[in-house]
């Protein structure tokens, strides 16, 4: 769930721009088309999953050994609350190595939400089969009905998906940017990466719960496939981080070598990593360029990957607005990024790789291209 960021920039007075960012006022959450688009279509994969999988495990069953609608709802909500959380998994590494999973990715607390929908709907069904018809407390039975905590063979995996629920419940109670203004960006960020150690939780739920069963079939080998697949996107992801950070400007007197500054499309930004600190991005906007560091102020998303509209550097993640020559979010928004000092000699553009005071107004360096008229 998000709030409604709604500000107008200075160069620009009469367009209101509308983004899912944090604001001083919060409201229920308003889709835009883009947000319809993407909750209809994940709506719908996930139904045409569930109906997929009932319609295949029925017929897979052999003759006289049904499952009962319980069973079946049992396996579909896990399989696909799963396959759900491994796919958002997914996004975040995938939208470092492409852009074009930029859309996805400031939309994903939506299909967290509904992940935890299908946890929920698979905690209930497999405590009501499982435990509900016990004289003791269906709780306390899953809690004590397997004790075996040294053996791997008997583990009682109950106990690690139970681990994984609250996990999820936690990010879902506080995905809104409520708690993000509340608690912090950074305290909101670090809880949030615990979607990690709850997807660890829950591949171990079902792998030690599948070395329990009769044999240790595809769906196994299935499952713990994708966990590697996660592992090794994000590996590739970092790798490729780590390539473009050592790949450091040349520096002299704390001044970096930002390259031609013609070469930088108008709108758009250059990203430098200076030898300590933060990225760097370098924005044109026409024939004069700002630096403000690359880390977004509301999830730390990458600044030097989203565009000046309307004179403000937009976020590309969630729509978070900034003043190229102060770092400041337009009123009433209060939120501030650092500044850098540029300059330009013989057009090649320089930054200066200590920065300003978040918020601190800084002229901008100018260059006229020789072909202009």
């Amino acid at each position: 769930m998000e709030a409604i960021h709604q500000s107008r920039c200075p160069n620009n007075p009469c367009t209101t721009l509308r983004s899912t960012a944090m604001s001083h006022d919060y409201r229920m959450v308003q889709w835009n088309p883009f947000k319809k688009v993407f909750d209809v279509f994940l709506a719908i994969g996930v139904v045409a999953f569930l109906a997929v999988y009932a319609l295949g495990s029925t017929m897979a069953q052999p003759a006289g050994n049904a499952l009962t609608p319980i069973q079946l709802g049992i396996r579909m909500s896990g399989t696909a609350a799963f396959i759900l959380l491994t796919l958002i998994l997914c996004i975040g590494p995938l939208a470092r190595l492409s852009v074009r999973f930029n859309p996805a990715l400031y939309n994903r607390r939506h299909a967290g939400v509904l992940c935890f929908f299908l946890v929920c709907l698979h905690a209930a069904l497999v405590i009501l089969w499982y435990h509900g018809f016990s004289t003791v407390n269906p709780f306390i039975s899953l809690l004590i009905s397997n004790p075996r905590y040294e053996s791997i063979q008997g583990f009682p995996f109950e106990s690690l998906g139970l681990a994984a629920f609250f996990i999820l419940f936690l990010l879902a109670a506080t995905s809104h940017d409520f708690w993000n203004a509340i608690l912090g960006p950074s305290v909101w960020k670090a809880l949030h990466m615990g979607v990690y150690f709850a997807y660890v939780l829950v591949v171990g739920h079902i792998m030690l719960g599948a070395a329990q069963s009769a044999r240790f079939d595809l769906y196994a080998w299935l499952v713990a496939g994708a966990a590697l697949f996660v592992c090794g996107l994000h590996l590739l992801a970092a790798v490729r981080e780590r390539a473009r950070d050592s790949a450091r400007p040349l520096e002299k007197d704390g001044w970096m070598n930002a390259g031609v500054a013609e070469t930088i499309d108008t709108g758009r930004a250059r990203i430098l990593t200076p030898p300590k600190g933060e990225r760097i991005a370098i924005f044109r906007d026409q024939e004069r360029f700002f630096a403000l560091s690359n880390v977004c102020r509301h999830q730390g998303g990458p600044l030097g990957e989203g565009r000046i509209v309307d004179g403000c550097v937009v976020c590309p993640w969630h729509g978070f607005q900034y003043q190229p020559h102060d770092g400041c979010s337009p009123p009433p928004f209060t939120e501030k990024v650092s500044t850098y000092q540029t300059r330009i000699f013989d057009g090649i553009l320089y930054v200066h790789a200590q920065p300003f005071p978040p918020g601190t107004p800084v002229a901008p360096s100018i260059f006229v291209s020789k072909t202009s008229p």
